[in-house]
């Protein structure tokens, strides 16, 4: 059904309503469903159910970015409560959130071994957030967050102190899968629309479809496409029994954002002029699909986890 949902979310054609969703049921309720306990889960997971809150995950870091490990926000233990300090950004949902899931640094010595999560009601005091100006996903309200001062009870911690850091690899695989789900549905939708297109546009007394050259491009991206969906769904069925495929998610992500990005650029082309006008809507496409190679781990970074693992012959194992 994820799947579904996230192919059937794209053919909308924005992507900033599709992140703002799959960011609050994929993203940030998971932490709460496999971290939370009895209690955060009787709270947040049964109202993020239901539709009366909506969260945010909140890792990434203004001088961060893909370090994850090199984050600076700390949860310092006072008595019985934490008081946070630092900031987030680039966090989907960041503004029109209701609570906040947020990795922080409990013992900041350890570096990512001193990483603890945590869930914040958005209320909290000295909890504020910017909303950010970006070149797609412009449905969506990405947010920079600061925390100052932030206290909130030890009762907030979510799973064992110190191992968030195994917590948030471990949900990465999803992620990544996800991205490269909505990067085939794109591109579907951007072929279907285009093949549509080509059957009605005339040019030289025939209509466009019947010229080798434009024929020959929609085969070449139908091909990487069908290659890409196929592959997906085998991750997606490796994730739903269980297994820890970190290498194939992040080949998923890695090669059907780059393909994508690719092909919605052909498609823009197709159109001629039309592609570069608002009115159609290959132009959005072609913006909120330029995220998909930087937004939930970059290409550079998934290229480096997919050489430890075939070449390093690191192993990764899940936390939870």
């Amino acid at each position: 059904y994820t799947v579904i949902f996230l192919e059937e979310l794209q053919k909308i054609n924005s992507g900033g309503f599709a992140a703002a969703m799959w960011a609050h049921a994929y993203l940030a309720m998971t932490h709460v469903n496999k971290e939370g306990n009895h209690r955060i889960k009787e709270k947040y997971l049964r109202a993020s159910i239901s539709g009366d809150k909506i969260g945010c995950l909140c890792i990434t870091e203004p001088f961060g970015g893909s370090d994850v490990a090199g984050m600076r926000t700390t949860a310092i233990k006072k008595g019985s409560s934490y008081v946070i300090n630092g900031s987030k950004t680039f966090i989907t949902n960041g503004v029109s959130s209701d609570y906040l899931v947020v990795a922080a640094k409990t013992k900041p010595e350890l570096g990512n071994k001193g990483i603890s999560i945590f869930i914040i009601d958005r209320e909290t005091e000295g909890v504020s957030a910017t909303k950010l100006d970006k070149l797609g996903w412009r449905a969506s309200d990405t947010g920079e967050i600061a925390f100052d001062n932030v206290k909130i009870p030890e009762e907030n911690l979510m799973g064992e102190e110190d191992k968030g850091f195994s917590y948030i690899m471990q949900h990465f695989a999803l992620e990544r899968l996800i991205m490269g789900v909505n990067a085939h549905a794109r591109t579907e939708y951007a072929i279907e629309y285009v093949i549509k297109y080509m059957g009605e546009r005339e040019a030289f007394g025939k209509t466009i479809d019947k010229f080798q050259a434009l024929r020959h491009t929609i085969a070449d991206i139908v091909s990487e496409l069908e290659m890409c969906k196929e592959f997906n769904y085998s991750v997606a069925r490796k994730l739903n029994e269980g297994q820890y495929a970190v290498k194939e998610a992040s080949m998923s992500k890695l090669l059907s954002t780059k393909i994508a990005d690719e092909a919605i650029y052909k498609c823009l082309q197709l159109l001629g002029g039309y592609g570069y006008m608002e009115d159609y809507p290959l132009a959005r496409l072609f913006r909120d699909s330029r995220l998909g190679p930087i937004g939930g781990g970059t290409s550079e970074i998934l290229k480096e986890i997919i050489a430890k693992i075939v070449i390093d012959k690191k192993d990764y194992k899940p936390a939870t």
